[in-house]
């Protein structure tokens, strides 16, 4: 069979089965490619390939041995450049909305606790301000005085005394006739019992307190002379806030503990469920402040 023909059927170029006749095995590819090309002309031409074969040069029988590195160990080709960095990862899209709604919970948890922390606050300040009025009492509690001076019919008290003294009155019958200077001469020591009469101006609150006053709640006030008052009950809400004139009845109740706040302790009596309430303890700078709890 002619070379050209044999390589037509083969599908190689001539010069490769020439190459492979001659023994030029540097022109082929390889020795895999010659044992294979020296093959396929044998079965072509139908004869025993072995002989041929053993002629030709042998190929490396390849042999198992360990690397050199495990097999699981990561590779990085110098071409990958960095690895991904923190900024690269939290600048996910799912990164950021986990972060986004985490966010939202955090305000939705915190945002009423400030606002309750902020009113507590305002109340707080708003409480601390009102206590401007006591200067408006101050000026009543001089007028208090003046009410004394119109009490100058407390000069009857001695008249008290006249009828438990009888043998008294009999002196005092001669005295008559210096009556008109002796009338006259009291006239200016009047002031010093007006004095007097001043540091005892809290006495006339015992009765008073004494009495039921006219208003319901679980505390309840009644002023003598201008006087505030503000009552907050346990969650942060006014439940009464009133500037009382002289004579005015107010009750409060609420979420105990109530806290209490009163502008002119001297001016005002409270009763704290029927009972009255002893303010000495718990004022300073006549204003005071306690919880009925």
């Amino acid at each position: 069979m002619h070379v050209a023909t044999l390589a037509a059927i083969l599908k190689v170029p001539v010069r490769k089965l020439e190459a492979l006749e001659e023994d030029r095995y540097d022109l082929l590819s390889d020795a895999v490619f010659v044992r294979g090309l020296a093959s396929s002309v044998c079965r072509t031409l139908k004869i025993d390939p072995q002989p041929v074969l053993e002629r030709l040069p042998q190929t490396a029988q390849p042999r198992l041995v360990p690397e050199r590195e495990p097999i699981n160990e990561p590779f990085r080709a110098p071409s990958d450049g960095p690895g991904p960095g923190l900024l690269d990862q939290v600048s996910k899209p799912v990164v950021l909305t986990v972060a986004v709604l985490l966010l939202g919970a955090l305000v939705l948890v915190f945002l009423p606790m400030l606002q309750s922390g902020y009113q507590a606050v305002a109340d707080a300040n708003r409480s601390s301000d009102p206590v401007m009025p006591p200067p408006g009492a101050a000026a009543t509690a001089p007028g208090t005085p003046v009410v004394v001076e119109s009490v100058p019919a407390v000069p009857s008290v001695p008249s008290q005394p006249a009828p438990g003294s009888a043998p008294v009155t009999g002196a005092a019958a001669p005295a008559p006739v210096p009556a008109a200077p002796t009338t006259a001469a009291p006239v200016a020591p009047a002031a010093a019992p007006a004095a007097t009469p001043a540091a005892p101006v809290a006495a006339p609150a015992l009765p008073a307190a004494s009495g039921p006053i006219n208003a319901r709640g679980i505390v309840v006030f009644r002023t003598r002379a201008q006087s505030w008052v503000q009552v907050t009950d346990a969650t942060g809400t006014t439940v009464l806030r009133k500037l009382m004139e002289p004579g005015e009845s107010a009750g409060a109740s609420g979420a105990l503990p109530l806290s209490v706040t009163i502008g002119s302790v001297e001016a005002t009596e409270v009763q704290v469920r029927g009972k009255p309430y002893n303010l000495a303890p718990v004022s300073k700078d006549n204003v005071a402040r306690f919880e009925v709890k």
